[in-house]
């Protein structure tokens, strides 16, 4: 479909199949914040969700006298279920919609997280937790999705990754709920868990009224109601005469073949790096400093708390920088400083709780800026509407496996071999990570996403 610009007003009066590219009207715009902030929201809980749990850990184990094994399944069961909820859910997204996804998961992070709390043992901690990781791990390519069918191309990158620095921001929550609880004892750890579920539930009220993606709604033939949210969200009126062209179905299989398959590898790759690396850090991060604290759960905390708060940083930086810089130089620089820092520790045989606290939070600062963020651009800018989240969902789920793996690798190659050969592991993924980068990172800044995602036979302008 064409488009039209009134010479009078300079603002465009014919929406495109592109989406909002042209469109910088005032409703517009809240309309973006709106979105992005709710789908933030969800991000924010996966990041509370799957941190919390390292907060709470030392307080589970004291009350339940719990083993090694058992504390890596009680870390990884929700990293277990998001990587089916991503798969399955994110699929169903590109199905069903995005906007009925949109609101069942958070369903699951008000039930399920709930439930947690309440817990009576450690078998149904692990099970409600698995529960809960459904909808972590669905949240993922749904808010992603949406946020960039809703965006402009000169501003997607900036509320992509903003989803990103929520995650970030609710994992510093986790670790100020974990010092305001920390006076009622034996009921801490119940109550922090406590706190995800009543936060999703403001969240989930808050979702219900948000229309759906106009680019959906075409892909599945629903012309008119595309047209009656093109005008709801932005005010302006989609010509009668204009035809909003149906993109082409693109089967999921398609994923692996010769047009996708590089981008399916890179996707996949990168985000696989980051979360092995991030979540082998993040996850033991307050056990990894126990030992430096002397029993001071407080300066326990507090020092986990400061890498997180780096890491939140970090994500801020990047996410500031995105759309000017661009993505593939911010990537590199990524995981290339993510290896340093962790190879600079990983030499150092005796280190100090200073030492620890700087080059963790070094690492997580890099790591977050590029990998960190653009986990939540890169899947959705480089495939086309019918399998959009689903190649997010892909993605998702292998970094999944990343993180699952990260959480149980580690402290068993700790018990074997020490802690600095657990790095070295981590240091050597975050080497991987910068090599894939180099080698397959397009740069998709100032990009709409059907230029990125051309008709067969026409380029891509990547």
């Amino acid at each position: 479909m064409t488009s039209g610009t009134s010479p009078s007003q300079g603002s465009p009066q014919v929406l495109t199949t592109t989406g909002f590219d042209e469109v910088d009207t005032p409703q517009m715009r809240r309309f973006q914040r709106r979105v992005t902030l709710l789908s933030a929201g969800g991000t924010f809980l996966d990041g509370f969700d799957l941190t919390v749990i390292a907060v709470a850990l030392p307080l589970i184990k004291d009350e339940w006298h719990i083993t090694a094994l058992q504390q890596s399944i009680i870390v990884s069961a929700a990293l277990v279920g998001s990587l089916i909820g991503a798969l399955w859910l994110g699929h169903l997204t590109d199905r069903h919609g995005r906007k009925a996804m949109y609101v069942i998961d958070l369903l699951g992070f008000v039930v399920f997280g709930a439930l947690t709390a309440f817990a009576p043992s450690v078998l149904w901690l692990i099970i409600f937790r698995f529960l809960l990781g459904l909808g972590i791990g669905a949240d993922y390519p749904i808010s992603a999705t949406l946020v960039s069918e809703f965006s402009s191309n000169k501003r997607r990158g900036m509320h992509s990754t903003s989803l990103a620095a929520f995650w970030f921001v609710g994992s510093v929550f986790a670790y100020i709920v974990g010092l305001i609880v920390a006076p009622m004892g034996d009921l801490a750890w119940r109550a922090m868990l406590l706190v995800g579920a009543a936060v999703a539930l403001v969240v989930f009220f808050m979702r219900i009224k948000l229309p759906e993606s106009p680019r959906w709604l075409i892909a599945h033939g629903r012309e008119q109601d595309a047209r009656e949210v093109m005008h709801r969200v932005t005010g302006l009126q989609v010509a009668e005469h204009i035809k909003l062209v149906v993109p082409e179905a693109v089967p999921a299989r398609k994923l692996f073949t010769p047009r996708f398959l590089k981008r399916t590898i890179f996707t996949c790759g990168f985000w696989f790096c980051y979360s092995t690396a991030y979540y082998a850090i993040s996850m033991y991060t307050p056990t990894i400093l126990a030992p430096f604290t002397k029993g001071d759960r407080t300066a326990n905390i507090v020092g986990s708390g400061v890498v997180a708060i780096i890491g939140l940083i970090g994500s801020i930086i990047g996410m500031n920088t995105v759309d000017r810089w661009g993505r593939r130089p911010l990537i590199i620089t990524s995981f290339a400083g993510l290896t340093i820092s962790l190879a600079i520790i990983g030499v150092n045989t005796s280190p100090s709780l200073g030492f620890l606290i700087v080059l963790f939070s070094s690492a997580v600062l890099f790591a977050n800026a590029g990998g960190g963020i653009l986990n939540f651009v890169y899947p959705v800018e480089l495939f086309p509407t019918n399998i959009r989240a689903t190649a997010s969902g892909l993605a998702t789920s292998v970094s999944r496996f990343g993180s699952i793996l990260g959480v149980l690798v580690f402290p068993n190659v700790v018990k074997a071999w020490g802690q600095n050969s657990a790095i070295w592991i981590f240091a050597a993924v975050g080497a991987l990570g910068t090599i894939i980068c180099i080698a397959l990172a397009p740069e998709t800044k100032n990009r709409t996403l059907e230029e990125l995602n051309p008709e067969p036979g026409e380029p891509a302008h990547v």
